[in-house]
């Protein structure tokens, strides 16, 4: 039996259930994979749930304010996905509906090759296979290769055999196959190689070399940044700021981020530690009760602080104001 009959039997057997492989609607699936870039689908589906019942349709979401669709993204992180996803519904609107081409769904804004094919082949049976983390893992230990996948090199070698695998009339079934068997069976950690149907053919199985594939080259060391953030509060308000472009978490609000602590704020928290993909931020929360308001600069907000919560805020901040809460 063929790798590629096999994965299809196995999805057969053992795919996952989800609520967007119940749907052809394009909108429903980009939603989806938006979501799901860099995020586990236990964590990412109940904002997908909550996505579509707060907006059906892609026009309702393309009506929606940047504000409204960040405050519902609020605890997913890797912001820019949420502003990605807002722009190219906007796009899908002036198109005058969902492209059904993989050239035009990669113009979609935040939309790349994996996306475009995941997109693309379950929503329009478009013969395109998707390559992301599982893909990677599956193909390099079945086949035995080392070529590092995160060089340009790894990514056209694995994306041309994945493309060789796909059968062209099955290529939705076959792209959610590779998914859920790199999920599921030949996982990263602990994979079950002595359950897999792949077994007497897998390279890496044979030659003892399963942990040590796929190769991934090693990149920049992560870097550390301090935050030093005064939760205000005065005759019921507090103040916020807005991040601006060119910086983590843009067009989030945060609390007062200053380097001065006045000598009469009580520290609530230190050295809080939140890691991003790049770097490794520490935080110290302090409570400032003044006498008088504060001059602040110009782009500072001060809102009431029961109203804090319709305001879309990172999730360190989130973690922070529910200490405060506490």
């Amino acid at each position: 039996m063929s790798f590629t009959t096999t994965i299809l039997q196995w999805f057969q057997d053992n795919g996952r259930a989800l609520p967007w492989r119940e749907t052809r609607d394009p909108y429903a699936i980009w939603l989806s994979e938006i979501i799901l870039q860099q995020t586990r689908i236990e964590q990412g589906l109940p904002y997908w749930e909550r996505f579509m019942r707060h907006w059906h349709t892609v026009e309702e979401l393309a009506a929606a304010s940047e504000d409204e669709v960040l405050r519902e993204w609020q605890g997913l992180g890797y912001y820019s996905r949420a502003r990605n996803l807002h722009t190219a519904a906007k796009q899908i609107v002036e198109m005058g509906g969902f492209p059904r081409t993989l050239e035009g769904i990669k113009r979609l804004k935040g939309v790349g090759d994996y996306t475009a094919a995941a997109i693309g082949s379950i929503a329009f049976d478009l013969p395109a296979a998707v390559v992301d983390g599982n893909v990677y893992r599956v193909l390099a230990r079945h086949y035995g290769i080392s070529t590092p996948i995160n060089t340009t090199e790894g990514k056209k070698e694995f994306t041309a055999l994945a493309q060789e695998l796909l059968p062209a009339r099955q290529a939705s079934a076959f792209n959610q196959a590779m998914m859920d068997f790199g999920a599921i069976q030949c996982t990263p950690q602990s994979p079950l190689c002595l359950s897999c149907p792949l077994q007497e053919s897998c390279i890496a199985f044979r030659e003892d070399r399963v942990a040590a594939l796929p190769v991934k080259r090693k990149m920049l060391k992560v870097k550390e940044r301090h935050l030093t953030y005064i939760y205000i509060r005065y005759k019921g308000r507090t103040a916020i700021h807005r991040r601006q472009a060119g910086d983590i978490w843009q067009g989030l609000y945060e609390p007062w981020l200053t380097d001065e602590v006045p000598p009469d704020a009580i520290l609530l928290r230190q050295d809080v530690k939140h890691v991003l993909t790049h770097r490794v931020l520490y935080a110290d929360f302090w409570l400032w009760e003044p006498d008088q308001k504060p001059e602040l600069p110009a782009d500072y907000l001060w809102v009431k602080e029961t109203d804090i919560g319709n305001y879309g805020v990172p999730r360190l901040i989130e973690i922070l104001l529910k200490h405060l809460n506490s």
